[in-house]
């Protein structure tokens, strides 16, 4: 029973010896209340690929729930122009007339904002350059489902033919209808925003040019894995290019008790003069990966620089003003934590004040130096040894003992 709780309490301290452990600090805020706290490349290079091992502790070693905010996509926007109304004239059982202008050089749509009504209207819309000669752009069409249960207006979208009138007018037929309130005439800006990137700089970068079949081969070599989200290249020559290029994987498969290597590709793309160049690609998350690059009968490219960027993630959590905060992350025995926070993140503003992380430290034991050699060579199975051959030894010194005393001389 001894042997077992010694064997017991060994391998498990042996186990937390060979945990990795990165960590760091959070500064401290002045405010209490929730903050977006952005991940640093070398936070996520130590941490599983998902964050499921970052952890963030309070000063009395508490979790403290957070939440990943995927700030890491392209996201499009729109957002409601409006436009001058010059006129609005009303003749009772028959027409309503409104005159706005036209502020863009050229126009596809329009979008009205009406209050909520259970009528179908017809209409008319016309343009003019000086508010005397009116010329038909939509002829008697309809408007209908004018109602929302969420709100007391509605925005309804209307087609034009692409028109560049400094003036418009809509004519709403009122003789068998009552008329509608239109609050607003305008029109909706798209906006598309890329994702934050921070760039990732390489161990080392080797370039190798093959003449069968022609291609360049660049080997990118990181300290440690990273994750990889764009890559963006300057072609300083030749002034003309066109070239077929990928990202691609050495990987090993056992098949009938061999081991073999094979190439997986992760990404194409093509390299061409008249693009800039920088490509969005499949999440990588490697310490290293080639782009091979076809050359075809042309002279190799010049490749003048190669840069790799990281999408920005953040986590969001409440921290509480003046308090001291820790980040813990690359233990590969934890998984991704279930924080109610979780829950609420849809209803959360993204304009949150930031805080930092600085002092980030990476503790290995040395016993992880040693995972690839064999357990007889590991230091635990030396203690091991030490430990049983003590017991041993204690065994028979206690058996010994007992015969002598049985036994005593003459």
């Amino acid at each position: 029973m001894k042997l077992n709780k010694f064997l017991f309490v060994l391998l498990a301290a042996n186990s937390l010896l060979a945990q990795h452990r990165t960590t760091a600090k959070i500064e401290t805020v002045t405010e209490s209340g929730l903050h977006k706290i952005t991940l640093p490349a070398e936070i996520r290079s130590f941490s599983k690929e998902e964050l499921g091992d970052f952890r963030i502790l309070d000063s009395r070693g508490i979790e403290v729930p957070y939440y990943i905010f995927q700030g890491n996509n392209k996201v499009t926007s729109s957002s409601f122009s409006e436009c001058k109304i010059l006129s609005k004239i009303r003749i009772p059982k028959n027409k309503t007339t409104l005159i706005f202008e036209n502020p863009k050089a050229s126009l596809d749509e329009i979008v009205l904002s009406i209050t909520n009504s259970d009528v179908t209207k017809s209409y008319s819309i016309s343009g003019s350059d000086d508010q005397k000669e009116w010329f038909g752009l939509v002829n008697d069409s309809r408007l209908n489902e004018l109602k929302s249960s969420e709100n007391t207006h509605v925005f309804k979208i209307i087609a034009l033919p692409l028109t560049s009138y400094r003036y418009l007018k809509i004519d709403f037929k009122d003789q068998k209808t009552l008329p509608i309130n239109v609050l607003k005439i305008g029109f909706f800006t798209n906006k598309t925003s890329n994702p934050n990137v921070e760039e990732i700089l390489p161990k080392n970068i080797q370039i190798a040019q093959f003449s069968s079949p022609k291609t360049t081969r660049i080997h990118v070599a990181f300290h440690n894995p990273q994750i990889v989200n764009q890559i963006s290249f300057h072609i300083p020559n030749p002034n003309l290019f066109q070239r077929n290029a990928r990202i691609y994987i050495n990987k090993a498969a056992r098949k009938k008790h061999k081991v073999k290597t094979y190439q997986e590709t992760i990404s194409s793309f093509e390299l061409n003069s008249d693009s800039k160049n920088t490509f969005a690609i499949p999440q990588l998350f490697e310490k290293e990966f080639f782009i091979e690059i076809e050359n075809r009968n042309n002279p190799p490219l010049t490749l003048g620089k190669i840069q790799f960027f990281q999408n920005q993630v953040a986590v969001i959590a409440d921290l509480k003003a003046n308090e001291k905060y820790t980040i813990q992350t690359g233990n590969p025995n934890l998984s991704a934590p279930e924080y109610d926070l979780e829950n609420f993140k849809n209803k959360m503003d993204d304009n949150l004040p930031e805080a930092k992380i600085h002092d980030i430290k990476q503790v290995v034991s040395q016993t992880t130096n040693t995972k690839n050699k064999s357990f007889w060579q590991q230091s635990w199975f030396m203690w091991l040894c030490i430990g049983l051959g003590g017991m041993v030894v204690a065994y028979f010194t206690s058996s010994l003992v007992k015969d002598i005393k049985n036994n005593p001389s003459n």
